[in-house]
């Protein structure tokens, strides 16, 4: 029988089949890892954990072409598609590791702590980080790995003949498959038990009574909801509106411990806020669509909702700040979110006599933690991204020339009025209707202009006028439809609107950046014969 090779460290020289261990070793190490750092973090602080804290600073790195390409193609699963990719690459370096530590032991343990450290600074560099205690998860975390990789490995180099190799094989699988499942439960068990901070914020929100308008919206007119199938409902659930945003986890703010802080250029007296104080103060109530500047032509990254808040222009003239027009001090208002979002808005825009909203409830009920929950802002005509902050808790007056706002030095504009956009709800693409009278059916926006008149063509042929939904107001969309008479074959129906100015949408297509997407939006259809 051939004896066993020695390394010169004394251990058994490693094979194939060691090797291979060794990787796997580094996977399970890494496994366990981030599975107690996430057990930890669900009793810190769950944006604490190290693959959280990591996204976070990947997505704050990223080029905005980048962003914007992947809100494009996996649209609001962009946030899970990059947390796997992160574990993906985290699993090709546990790998690697796995085989160092083979060779040296103390050397892969040491790159394990080393992983952990970086953990640990990105959760306390995060801009909602208040406390050292955000690095623990990923310090745990990386303790245990460490010490379950270091003696993993020590069991695959124990020095022995062929049977005992084969035994400290055995041995080895059953350690790394013990505290594999020992991590799985701790894991499940992570996720399914909510940090006290968060059993706070949805206490909180359970708590929340809405106050009764000093202004309620009028009633939505009995047209602006058009009897045609597939097209979107004027009033978007809060469960279907779309979410766009940088955070991986949504923030779930206490209610009782929010405050909002005015301060800056041109504030006489900084104010501070309670959301009591606020719901206190004169509330008004008004349908507004929101568009997000990421939506191409014909995208889905619109909706229409019924906000609740109080005016913002109230408060900032209760302070003494006088927009740019009346020689204030302050063009730009810039809002803080808690996850340290700086969004810039207009102080003009804000304060020229529009519905502009710190709003705390959505479709009759306080907002949804996803959309921003307990405050957010609103203001018509505006793209989210220099207007819609959510979890405001800053409001600070200053000016476009002194500070840029989050995307701007990412490449996107400084100020960006909503462009007036028309879309096809009906028929869907490669949709394949029977030939007859087809209901051709969408909504067009154009926020703070309105929408004065919406034309359908097919094919190259003339423009048609469609039907327009009765109007809500210029600060919301509007449904139209038009009747086709379909022949059959492959057509391509295409629309266009006119805002409540008489401009008309242009027809050439352009980027989302820097200021938001415009042209004519078309379908491909093939009328099936009678």
């Amino acid at each position: 029988m051939n004896p066993t090779r020695t390394a010169p460290d004394g251990g058994r020289e490693p094979t194939r089949t060691d090797r291979l261990l060794a990787a796997l070793g580094g996977l399970v190490a890494a496994y366990v890892s981030l599975a107690v750092a996430d057990l930890v973090a669900s009793r810190v602080r769950p944006e604490a954990g190290p693959v959280l804290a990591i996204g976070d600073a990947v997505v704050d790195r990223t080029p905005a072409a980048l962003k914007d390409w992947a809100i494009r193609t996996f649209g609001e699963s962009d946030k899970a598609v990059l947390l796997l990719g992160i574990l993906c690459l985290l699993a090709l370096l546990a790998l690697g590791i796995g085989l160092l530590a083979l060779r040296h032991r103390l050397l892969g343990a040491a790159a394990v702590a080393v992983f952990g450290g970086l953990g640990a600074l990105a959760a306390v560099s995060r801009p909602d980080s208040d406390s050292a205690l955000d690095a623990v998860p990923s310090i745990v975390g990386a303790a245990a790995g460490a010490l379950l990789l270091y003696v993993l490995t020590g069991v695959l180099r124990a020095p022995g003949p062929g049977a005992a190799a084969r035994h400290d094989r055995r041995l080895f699988l059953i350690v790394a498959a013990s505290t594999g499942l020992a991590a799985t439960g701790a894991a499940a068990l992570g996720r399914t038990v909510a940090s006290p901070a968060e059993e706070d914020a949805v206490a909180s929100r359970a708590a929340v009574r809405l106050p009764r308008p000093a202004s309620p919206a009028p009633p939505v007119p009995a047209g602006a909801q058009l009897n045609v199938p597939g097209i979107s409902p004027f009033v978007t659930p809060n469960r279907d509106f779309y979410r766009v945003d940088t955070a991986l986890v949504v923030p779930k703010v206490d209610a009782g411990r929010w405050r909002l802080r005015l301060h800056g250029s041109g504030v006489r007296e900084e104010i501070t806020l309670t959301l009591r104080e606020l719901m206190a103060r004169r509330t008004v109530e008004r349908d507004i669509t929101l568009a997000c500047v990421s939506n191409e032509v014909g995208g889905p990254y619109v909706g229409n909702a019924r906000w609740l808040g109080v005016p913002l222009a109230d408060l900032l003239r209760e302070a003494g700040v006088r927009p740019p027009s009346e020689g204030g001090p302050a063009d730009q208002l810039v809002a803080r979110s808690v996850d340290g979002m700086t969004i810039g808005t207009p102080v003009e825009d804000v304060m020229d006599g529009r519905d502009a909203l710190l709003a705390f409830g959505m479709n009759g009920e306080p907002l949804p933690f996803t959309h921003g929950f307990p405050v957010r802002m609103i203001v018509p005509g505006l793209y989210g991204y220099v207007s819609a902050c959510k979890w405001i808790e800053s409001v600070e007056l200053t000016t476009f020339d002194a500070y840029d706002a989050y995307w701007v030095p990412r490449g996107w504009a400084a100020e960006a009025p909503v462009k007036t956009q028309s879309r096809i709800d009906t028929p869907r693409p490669f949709g394949r209707p029977d030939a007859g009278t087809v209901m051709v059916a969408g909504v067009a926006w154009a926020q703070h202009r309105g929408i004065r008149r919406v034309e359908v063509r097919v094919d190259d042929g003339p423009w048609q006028d469609a039907r327009l939904a009765a109007e809500d107001s210029r600060d919301t969309w509007r449904q139209w439809a038009y009747p086709w008479a379909a022949a059959p074959g492959r057509h391509t129906l295409t629309v266009r609107a006119t805002d409540g100015t008489g401009a008309t949408q242009p027809e050439r297509r352009t980027d989302t950046m820097p200021d938001g997407a415009q042209g004519w939006h078309s379908v491909v259809v093939t009328v099936e014969g009678a």
